[in-house]
């Protein structure tokens, strides 16, 4: 599987450098082999501020709020062939606010780039149709994915 994340960034404060990009590529990548992606994939990725975030937030969910990650998936859950454009998977937009990201990693006691790992995985896990809003098991389910994701690219909470 090869992915190919379009990357934008829509913030002033925090400008992502090669590499978090790159971590933020290897994290989605790791999701995604997982969960067991073969074909080829695409990903668009837009780094934002909170105020941009919460913006974002209140149009599409009606939670005027600033939030970590946002997930736009492609495809209904469960049916990635929707998803295939004939070239590769177009599997959706993903939202991060880099500036909540810093924040959170600083109160949980983690870098920075962990966080934006973390965030990413749990992103990636929504664009494949997880959703742990759904209930007590589809979180626990969720957590353990994540878990097990974080902990193949090394960064497991220890």
């Amino acid at each position: 599987m090869k992915l190919y994340v379009d990357f934008q960034t829509r913030c002033r404060k925090e400008k992502p450098d090669e590499a978090l990009r790159g971590l933020v590529t290897k994290a989605l990548t790791a999701a995604f082999e997982y969960e067991g992606i073969e074909d080829d994939a695409e990903v668009s990725v837009t780094f934002v501020s909170d105020k941009i975030i919460r913006q974002i937030n209140r149009e599409f969910r009606g939670i005027d709020r600033a939030t970590d990650v946002l997930s736009f998936p492609m495809a209904e859950a469960g049916n990635l062939e929707d998803a295939f454009d004939g070239e590769r998977l177009q599997l959706g937009d993903v939202v991060l606010s880099l500036e909540r990201a810093r924040a959170q990693a600083e109160t949980y006691g983690h870098s920075y780039e962990r966080e934006v790992a973390f965030l990413c995985v749990h992103s990636a896990l929504h664009l494949l149709g997880y959703d742990h809003e759904l209930g007590e098991a589809e979180d626990a389910d969720m957590r353990a994915r994540q878990r097990e994701i974080m902990k193949i690219l090394g960064l497991e909470v220890k």
